[in-house]
């Protein structure tokens, strides 16, 4: 058998092999891809967890505006429970009624007394309104002092009722003429003041608090320091000012249904004003003796009699 002759390879034949080769090698590289770029992915990754949390907690916050009463679970077919639509649910405000005023009050001021007739000698409400509220500018301005750790704090004018109103006398311990204004602040902190008003200030305010006397003093109790109201200075005992407007206040218990006060022979009917008693007169000649208070029942018996009283001062200073 004859053999085939081997074919002799050029050298362009060894060149060409190589260069294909290597354009083989080339073209593979190009189809494989390149590794993942590892860092990328992940970081992208992360940007896209940020923004589906953003976007659930913006879900969250429309679904808390919706109001309460939107939406209602109601029972399904499937066996759980799904949303739906309740009723619409109206969400109108709407403003409370105020009150009306009752007649015996103002709605920015104190109470208005139970009466007209404590209100004397011309004196309006609102006079004596604003000469409350002097009093009261009056006490805070001398806060501080030496005595300030024994003063009580008097409050506001809406705080209290004005049970009395009149002209004041002056004396030789207090000279000018004025007005007397009283008024009174209901428990737990019962007070009661009464001011002086002269040329439209306040020129002396005189206070007490709590329940005036002892408890057997009866149940009809004057005025611890409601002898201003009644009597001018002893400096100038039998040589009054005449004539005089006088004043006696007190306290009463709600068995007392009239009260009647007596002064220089003159009998007066006191106002009976929640818990307060009130009677004024005028005084036409000097007296000795402290003005006479009576207390009566429903019945008309008689429950108190200054005379009787061991604590009452009958005769004046």
């Amino acid at each position: 058998m004859n053999e085939e002759p081997k074919q002799q390879r050029s050298g362009a034949d060894e060149d060409f092999e190589e260069q294909l080769r290597e354009l083989l090698a080339e073209g593979a590289n190009t189809i494989r891809p390149a590794p993942a770029p590892y860092p990328e992915i992940r970081q992208r990754g992360a940007t896209e967890r940020r923004y589906r949390a953003v976007a659930a907690g913006a879900v969250l916050v429309m679904l808390a505006a919706v109001p309460v009463g939107a939406y209602a679970l109601a029972g399904g077919d499937a066996g759980g429970d799904t949303a739906g639509p309740a009723p619409e649910v109206s969400a109108t405000l709407r403003t409370p009624a105020t009150p009306a005023p009752t007649p015996s009050s103002s709605p920015s001021g104190p109470a208005r007394p139970t009466t007209e007739d404590q209100l004397l000698d011309g004196i309006t409400f609102e006079e004596a309104v604003d000469g409350l509220e002097k009093c009261l500018a009056y006490d805070r301005s001398h806060a501080g002092g030496p005595s300030d750790a024994f003063r009580t704090d008097l409050g506001t004018a809406e705080e209290y009722r004005i049970i009395l109103a009149m002209n004041s006398t002056g004396d030789s311990n207090a000279p000018g003429n004025g007005t007397y204004v009283v008024a009174v602040k209901e428990p737990p902190k019962q007070t009661r003041l009464i001011c002086n008003i002269k040329n439209g200030r306040a020129e002396g305010l005189n206070t007490s608090t709590g329940s005036d006397g002892p408890p057997d003093a009866g149940p009809v109790r004057s005025d611890i320091n409601g002898g201003k109201l009644h009597q001018q200075s002893f400096l100038d005992r039998g040589n009054w000012k005449l004539p005089f407007r006088w004043g006696v206040i007190g306290t009463v218990e709600p068995s007392v249904a009239r009260v009647t006060v007596s002064y220089g022979g003159a009998t007066s009917r006191a106002a009976l004003d929640h818990g307060w008693f009130v009677a004024s007169g005028v005084l036409e000649r000097q007296v000795t003796r402290a003005p006479h208070i009576k207390g009566y029942d429903a019945e008309g018996t008689l429950v108190y009699d200054s005379d009787e009283d061991k604590y009452y001062a009958k005769q004046l200073p």
